[in-house]
């Protein structure tokens, strides 16, 4: 059943948000799991929608799981090969990454053509390289792809992925940490949830050196077995959307469980624009923002400007006295949440593809809307809390694909907020 949320907004909101583990770690985390040879758990777990599909997924398979209290465990050594479910494949495209693990635990795997956010063409295609370098043979037919290896298996190869790729390198990552001799993947991808996904994998016997560098070194081991709970980094794309509801529309909030480190292309906009964030070691302050100062983004693979926190910050630089540019040179065709946004009084417009330009906007006025994808889904709700009356946005379930109890969080802020069923009252 598809979800709309209700928010009536022009409200003040203040208080405290804890921010909950990393969604981009979790969904590469999970399938990982079935890589070990003993049972495995998770702390730190955020509530989203993205982790009940991936245990649809693994309950397919004969894994075993149970998430409670932020805690996910993990068996899969009873583990089966089975077709994966495409309902639930296809609503998630980071279910992509069970190709990875699958071939790393299988030697091949089936599996249905991903879905997930809809922003723009995101191809597999280093991914397929980095396979049929490790010695796999890929075919793909009715949307399905189908990966296999001849009797030698896989083995460790050098790989240079043509493109910087999240998921290519950590799908590499996946296949290879088993593979027999050394792997390489050069211009690899430097994001702090691939350096998680190797502590997770060297804390059970992998090693992988190099993560967070461009060039990560794979030595082949034959076991992988869980020794301690590995908790999952903070996300920080979750604390970039509370970093910019608290400057559109906070009178004081504090963000806990933070890595600042992570979020430093995004908090030097943010106090480029005025906004006065007093960040200590694992939290960060937003106090009520005033006279706040247009300026450009452009985003850019990490440690740049995360692709993913482009919209969340969009509503904010509405309320700048001025004209601000964002230039999206990861998905050029992220502009879904524009028309919306303009439902609301919003003077914002993408005439030239990956080029948006915001205006100072004035009051924004609660309409419907729709949420086309996760970070178009934050920009609504943040707009949404900014805009007097009520806002609703339909297709909210991408919203809960990504943010942690979103409706508790926000209400314990002041928010007035409500999730109900699309043919609800």
């Amino acid at each position: 059943m598809n979800k709309k949320m209700i928010i009536n907004g022009g409200r003040h909101l203040s208080g405290d948000v804890t921010i909950g583990g990393a969604k981009n770690s979790t969904v590469a985390l999970i399938p990982a799991a079935i890589l070990a040879d003993t049972p495995v758990q998770f702390d730190s777990v955020p509530d989203i929608a993205d982790v009940y599909n991936l245990q649809i997924i693994l309950d397919s398979m004969n894994v075993k799981s149970e998430f409670k209290h932020s805690v996910l465990d993990i068996d899969p050594t009873q583990i089966n090969e089975a077709p994966l479910p495409s309902t639930a494949i296809k609503s998630l495209r980071a279910s992509y990454y069970f190709m990875g693990s699958l071939l790393g635990r299988f030697g091949r795997a089936t599996v249905t053509f991903p879905g997930g956010d809809n922003i723009g063409p995101r191809p597999i295609d280093q991914h397929i390289k980095g396979f049929k370098a490790l010695g796999a043979k890929v075919e793909e037919a009715n949307d399905t792809i189908y990966i296999t290896t001849g009797e030698e298996g896989l083995h460790g190869a050098r790989i240079f992925l043509d493109m910087v790729s999240v998921g290519a390198t950590i799908n590499i990552i996946l296949a290879a940490v088993k593979a027999p001799g050394q792997t390489i993947i050069e211009n690899a991808a430097r994001e702090p949830e691939i350096i998680d996904l190797a502590t997770f994998l060297n804390n059970m016997g992998a090693k992988i050196r190099g993560a967070g560098t461009d060039v990560i070194r794979i030595e082949g081991v034959p076991l992988l077995s869980a020794r301690a709970t590995h908790t999952i980094i903070p996300d920080r794309i979750e604390a970039g959307t509370y970093l910019s509801l608290a400057a559109a529309v906070g009178d004081g909030i504090m963000i806990h469980n933070i890595i600042p480190e992570h979020l430093e292309s995004f908090t030097s906009k943010m106090i480029e624009m005025g906004v006065d964030l007093q960040i200590e070691e694992d939290e960060i302050y937003v106090p009520k923002s005033t006279n706040l100062e247009p300026v450009t983004v452009k985003t850019s693979p990490y440690p740049g400007f995360a692709t993913d926190l482009q919209q969340p910050l969009t509503p904010v630089l509405m309320l700048a006295h001025g004209e601000s540019k964002i230039l999206d040179t990861i998905y050029p065709k992220r502009v879904r949440h524009i028309v919306e946004l303009r439902r609301l009084g919003a003077d914002i417009a993408s005439e030239v593809e990956g080029v948006i330009t915001i205006n100072e906007s004035g009051k924004l006025v609660g309409s419907s809307v729709t949420a086309a994808e996760i970070r178009a889904g934050a920009a609504l709700m943040i707009a949404g809390l900014m805009a007097d009356g009520q806002t609703v946005i339909h297709d909210a379930d991408h919203i809960l694909r990504g943010y942690d109890r979103v409706v508790w969080k926000l209400t314990q802020l002041g928010a007035e907020v409500e999730i109900l069923d699309e043919d609800a009252e």
